[in-house]
């Protein structure tokens, strides 16, 4: 981003003036900034030289924040939330330990990566230390999640925190609507019932300001680079949240999608997610742009550090019956029957298919040895794997972006309009001479509608037919990469259709970290043959150096509504993963 973008004027004096007389919105940015790291234990303050030491590194994940912290700091925080869990079941940990720990490292992550919008160490210390009470009293748990620290990216409403959603106008709001007794805010109804669960927030993370990108940046915070592999972004527009996820700076996370930005943050920064379909976690009294846009609504997504805690979380959630208190939560409660498991069905084996490119682009060498490496693992296991010869991917692009972003993008130009604020550049394409672009008229918008319940029922048709091709069952679920990347470089990502075209349909995914970029392996062959332009311009982009140490995940897709069924199958992938790493352990 340049200085003019950011509205300094060569003719009102220069740079010097710039930094002297800073517009209205930058002084509200810089305010907001200062307010959170005020909320920041002094003691939990890291000194300038660790700063600049993890700033000039490429990776801070892992052993250089774990060295910033106490060793039971460091234990508590690698704990998975099963294991959070029982631990405080038994009496070997208490609230108040774990949510410290998290908080401490959630602190840490914060002045590394620029991600947290809001922060509650204080308040969850408190929650966490009523929480022992009971417990001391009552010697049970208040819920399947007591006691677990999580973050939120910055759409979900909190008591006592804004809701800025990354814009400048925003700040002191919730959701752009200003509270005069602050008495009288609804808690989004998620955070009601995570509250019910035992769960405690101890803040909310960075997103894209508008959502409309697959990287995240806001003028509050700024540019969020993965803490994996620092050449390259978080990804978008939950990019704060994964980045908090690799950092371990809470249990799990809860994020949003509408066009992948749970699905790839999660990819690009080595954690698991779901993207379930529509209607399985409430959406109820948050905010969001495009509210009004229900044909292919935002979903909420959970990033977690095993396929275990996602189901935890996700079967936590339905157990509260959300469906009695939001119109629009579906009435399915967990259904253990829809689950597989192998010791029940010991002569069955579910196939999957496998879609090595989606016909656009494809997938960088890293990408492609993680798709071999599940592939030969299940096929070890005994799966049958078909190749997935759907060709039609390439037409959810123009459904997606017709209704996704029919109106407009009107209500993003107002909120904007609300401080001065400039548009970040991943975003000025929306509004081509800083307008936004007419709507998408009425009928026009119903014939594309229709479209789309075309392409769903005809790819249904064509994943049922895939019995005829194992000779058994239709396949259970696809296997996929989720972008063609390891890693994008800020302003790279080129559009495509692994993660867009499951909005489309409403399907749902779980995001598998499978391994990491390896310079010496991950080379671009030489009989190499692109797509198309697009596809050759796509790999000229690959870096083997840069790309060194980035995460490399698949994603695993089930039908809609198919979240029991597709998180059991995953955690399968999982088993079968870790098996063949075991045997071949070069190369994975």
């Amino acid at each position: 981003m340049t200085l003019t973008q950011f509205g300094w004027a060569p003719e009102l004096g220069g740079l010097q003036n710039f930094f002297r007389h800073p517009a209205k919105w930058q002084l509200a940015a810089r305010e907001k900034r200062d307010a959170n790291m005020d909320k920041i234990p002094e003691e939990w303050i890291l000194d300038p030289t660790i700063l600049a030491d993890g700033k000039s590194r490429r990776c801070v994940v892992g052993e250089f924040i774990e060295l910033l912290l106490d060793d039971k700091s460091r234990h508590i925080t690698s704990l998975d939330v099963l294991d959070l869990v029982t631990g405080m079941k038994h009496g070997k940990l208490t609230a108040v330990e774990v949510v410290t720990a998290f908080c401490k490292r959630a602190a840490y992550a914060h002045q590394l990566s620029g991600l947290l919008l809001e922060i509650r160490f204080h308040e969850a210390i408190e929650e966490a230390r009523r929480l022992d009470e009971r417990y001391k009293k009552d010697k049970r748990l208040v819920g399947p999640l007591h006691g677990v620290p999580l973050t939120l990216k910055d759409q979900f409403h909190i008591k006592g925190l804004d809701t800025s959603m990354g814009f400048v106008g925003w700040i002191g709001t919730f959701g752009g609507k200003v509270i005069k007794n602050p008495e009288n805010v609804v808690e989004s109804e998620l955070v009601r019932e995570l509250r019910i669960l035992g769960a405690i927030p101890i803040g909310k993370t960075t997103l894209t300001q508008s959502l409309w990108a697959p990287e995240t940046n806001n003028n509050i915070l700024g540019y969020t680079f993965n803490p994996c592999n620092r050449n390259f972004s978080a990804g978008g527009s939950s990019g704060g949240e994964g980045a908090m996820q690799a950092l371990r700076g809470s249990a799990f996370g809860i994020a949003t999608d509408i066009g992948g930005s749970v699905s790839m943050p999660a990819s690009f920064q080595g954690v698991f997610s779901l993207k379930p379909s529509a209607g399985r976690i409430s959406f109820k009294d948050a905010t969001n742009t495009g509210q009004g846009q229900e044909v292919m609504p935002t979903v909420v997504g959970i990033m977690a550090h095993s396929v275990e805690s996602l189901r935890l979380v996700f079967k936590s959630l339905l157990s509260v019956e959300p469906w009695l208190y939001d119109p629009y939560a579906l009435p399915i409660p967990w259904r253990s029957e829809k689950e597989y498991n192998p010791q029940e069905e010991p002569e069955y084996k579910p196939a999957f298919g496998l879609i090595a490119h989606d016909g656009m682009l494809t997938p960088h060498p890293p990408i492609t040895r993680a798709l071999d490496i599940v592939k030969k693992a299940l096929e070890t296991n005994g799966h049958q794997l078909i190749d997935w010869e759907w060709k039609r991917h390439v037409e959810t692009v123009d459904i997606h972006g017709l209704i996704a972003r029919g109106d407009g993008c009107y209500d993003v130009y107002d909120a904007a309009r609300l401080s001065g604020e400039p548009f970040v550049p991943e975003i000025k394409n929306l509004f081509p001479n800083n307008r936004p672009k007419a709507p998408l008229p009425l009928p026009e918008y119903e014939k594309v509608v229709q479209r789309m319940k075309e392409y769903r029922q005809e790819y249904l048709e064509y994943w049922m037919s895939t019995a005829k091709r194992t000779g058994d069952r239709p396949v259970e679920a696809v296997i996929s990469p989720v972008t063609p990347y390891a890693g994008v470089l800020p302003g790279g990502f080129s559009r495509s259709t692994y993660t867009s075209s499951i909005n489309v349909l409403d399907y749902a995914a779980v995001v598998i970290p499978v391994t990491v970029a390896d310079k010496e392996i991950d080379v671009v062959s030489p009989d190499f043959e692109p797509l198309g332009e697009n596809d050759d311009l796509n790999m000229k982009l690959y870096d083997s150096e840069k790309q060194h140490g980035a995460p490399a995940a698949i994603q695993l897709i089930g039908r809609r509504l198919d979240e029991e069924r597709l998180l059991s199958l995953a955690q399968t992938v999982v088993n079968a993963i870790n098996a063949y790493k075991s045997e071949h352990d070069k190369g994975c």
